[in-house]
C-alpha cells in the first residue's frame, strides 16, 4: 500500500489538487513505523512533526499532579494528531502522545509546513480549515462534557466511533469521558444485559 495515498484522499475532500500540488505534497511528509506504546510526544520537549495516521492508533494524554491521566485526543487511521498548542507555538509539550497499537504515520515537521505553505497556497487554505473543525469538535467535546451525564457521554462516543470503542483499552476511553474505569464496566455491562 503506497501510505501517501491516504493522505491525498484526505486532503482532497477538503480542498482540489493537481499533479503538481499532490507530488509537492509527498515531498514534506516521511513515512515513520512506530511500535505499540512508543511516544511520539512527551512533555518538555518540542514536538517536532505534526503527524497524519496512515495506519493504527494513538492517544495524547496528560498526567494530574496526583498521577491520574486524562486522555485528550485520540487519532485512528486518516486522524492527525500532536499537542497542537505547543506545535504551533514550538513551545515544551505539556502532553504525552503515545501509540496504542503498531502504527504507520506521515510526519511533517514545523518548518516543513511553513514551506509547503509558502509553496503551495492551497495547503494554508487546507490546514486552516482543519484547524476550525478541531476547535469545533473540542467545542463540541467541552458542551458535552458539561451538559452530559457519564452514560449520555458513553452511549454517545459508542455510538459516533464504535471502532475507538471497541480498539482502545477500557482504562483510556473511560479517563477521555471523565469517567472512572469501574463506572465504564458498569456501564458496559448494563448495556450488554440490556441487548441479551
Amino acid at each position: 500500500m503506497d501510505p501517501f495515498q491516504p493522505l491525498i484522499s484526505h486532503i482532497s475532500k477538503k480542498i482540489s489538487l493537481t499533479e503538481d500540488e499532490m507530488k509537492g505534497l509527498i515531498s514534506y511528509f516521511k513515512v515513520t513505523k512506530i511500535k505499540k506504546r512508543q511516544f511520539i510526544i512527551q512533555p518538555d520537549f518540542i514536538p517536532k512533526y505534526r503527524n497524519y495516521v496512515v495506519q493504527g492508533a494513538f492517544r495524547a494524554y496528560v498526567v494530574a499532579d496526583e498521577g491520574e491521566e486524562h486522555t485528550i485526543q485520540f487519532a485512528v487511521e486518516d486522524w492527525w494528531i500532536s499537542d497542537y498548542n505547543a506545535y504551533v507555538s514550538q513551545q515544551p509539550a505539556s502532553m504525552f502522545v503515545m501509540a496504542l497499537e503498531d502504527s504507520i504515520i506521515l510526519q511533517i515537521d514545523y518548518e516543513s509546513e511553513k514551506n509547503l505553505k509558502s509553496a503551495y497556497h492551497k495547503y494554508e487554505t487546507f490546514f486552516r480549515k482543519m484547524a476550525e473543525s478541531s476547535v469545533a469538535a473540542m467545542q463540541r467535546r467541552l458542551i458535552s462534557n458539561l451538559t452530559k451525564t457519564a452514560e449520555e457521554r458513553y452511549q454517545e462516543f459508542e455510538q459516533k466511533y464504535p471502532s475507538i470503542a471497541q480498539r482502545v483499552p477500557q482504562y483510556v476511553l473511560a479517563s477521555f469521558l471523565g469517567m472512572t474505569t469501574q463506572y465504564m464496566s458498569k456501564l458496559r455491562n448494563i448495556r450488554v444485559s440490556k441487548k441479551s
